[in-house]
């Protein structure tokens, strides 16, 4: 038990500095009440992260695995900053000052001293956000499915999708159907930034694909860019793999970030406690990767796959439905332990696999 945990020490040690800094800003601006409520606000945030975020652990573990040594400190400690200040902090920043034409430092001073109004103006383009992350996650999604893997998780499923993957660019026109029914539930007005957002994350997902073949140079000498090879060209690490598992974070932050606003409008503690999460996320990463859990557990990346597809879904739909986060969370979770039970059956009907 304690040679697992030393993966989360500097966690550990992180969330009681991060829970200590919540309480003093708590009780700065309330008293004595106001400290432990922080406290337990910041706390309930880093778990709803971590369970949103699991799946996230899994797929990045996926491709990490083969990643060299210096990509992986690279991962852990750049990706580390821009995952923490970057996409949970400065991010909802930006896209408050760019959609509200209103200056980084406006927008600071607003969130600081003004919550209700900064979360309002955020929550305003909520629409334009899900796009964004549900494309480029049913993306992920759509190119593991249609990809034709050794192992299936639903067999029957899943081969006949892998047959309708090898029509190219099926996942697109998949994505793209998508959208375009999703924006038969926007307003007239937001439906031209809706369509744009939807159609960036599809871009930027190609955009990393397109690099990935460009720097990895084309193994099968084709010359084409198949979207189903995306973990496989950014599965060797590099600037490309690296972008990737970014964007992938920032799309899975997006939810995070709306979620909390749902529980929190206060700015900061919404960031320390999101930031807790995306520590433990990230070490939870590295643990899977050393501890060749993906290999014991055969559906375990299955499950991650599906439970991103569930949350690209959900963003969608949130475009005009009102889904609670505890769903958004535990559908995730009901993903994964299914696979872990699964990968159990299925190991101990082939017990030779992965001796």
């Amino acid at each position: 038990m304690m040679k697992h945990l030393k993966h989360f020490y500097f966690d550990i040690v992180f969330t009681v500095v991060a829970l200590l800094l919540a309480g003093y800003w708590g009780f700065t601006h309330g008293g004595a009440n106001a400290l432990f409520t922080a406290m337990f606000i910041a706390l309930v945030l880093a778990l709803m992260e971590i369970s949103l975020s699991f799946d996230n652990a899994v797929v990045n573990a996926s491709i990490l695995k083969h990643w060299d040594k210096f990509w992986k400190t690279i991962f852990l400690t750049v990706g580390m900053i821009i995952a923490v200040f970057g996409m949970r902090l400065v991010f909802p920043i930006v896209i408050v000052a760019v959609t509200a034409d209103m200056g980084m430092k406006e927008v600071v001073d607003l969130a600081l001293h003004n919550p209700t109004a900064y979360s309002e103006k955020l929550m305003a383009h909520h629409a334009e956000i899900s796009a964004f992350g549900g494309m480029f996650l049913l993306l992920v999604f759509l190119n593991f499915v249609f990809d034709d893997k050794e192992i299936h998780w639903f067999g029957w499923l899943e081969k006949r999708l892998a047959k309708l993957g090898k029509v190219d660019a099926m996942s697109v026109f998949v994505a793209i159907v998508a959208l375009m029914i999703s924006l038969t539930w926007v307003d007239e007005a937001h439906k031209a930034v809706v369509l744009m957002a939807g159609v960036w994350g599809i871009l930027i997902y190609m955009g990393v694909n397109v690099l990935s073949t460009l720097l990895e140079g084309d193994e099968d000498g084709d010359g084409k860019v198949d979207g189903n090879e995306v973990a496989g060209a950014v599965a060797k690490g590099g600037i490309a793999g690296f972008l990737y598992l970014e964007v992938l974070d920032a799309s899975f932050s997006f939810d995070g970030v709306i979620g909390a606003f749902a529980i929190t409008n206060d700015v900061v503690i919404i960031m320390i406690g999101l930031a807790i999460g995306a520590m433990f996320v990230r070490s939870m990463t590295i643990f899977l990767v050393e501890k060749g859990t993906l290999d014991e557990f055969v559906y375990l990346e299955h499950g991650a796959h599906y439970a991103i597809g569930a949350l690209a879904v959900i963003m969608l739909l949130s475009m005009k439905f009102h889904i609670p986060e505890i769903i958004t969370g535990l559908i995730g979770i009901a993903f994964i332990v299914a696979s872990v039970i699964g990968s159990i059956k299925y190991r101990k009907e082939n017990p030779k696999i992965g001796d």
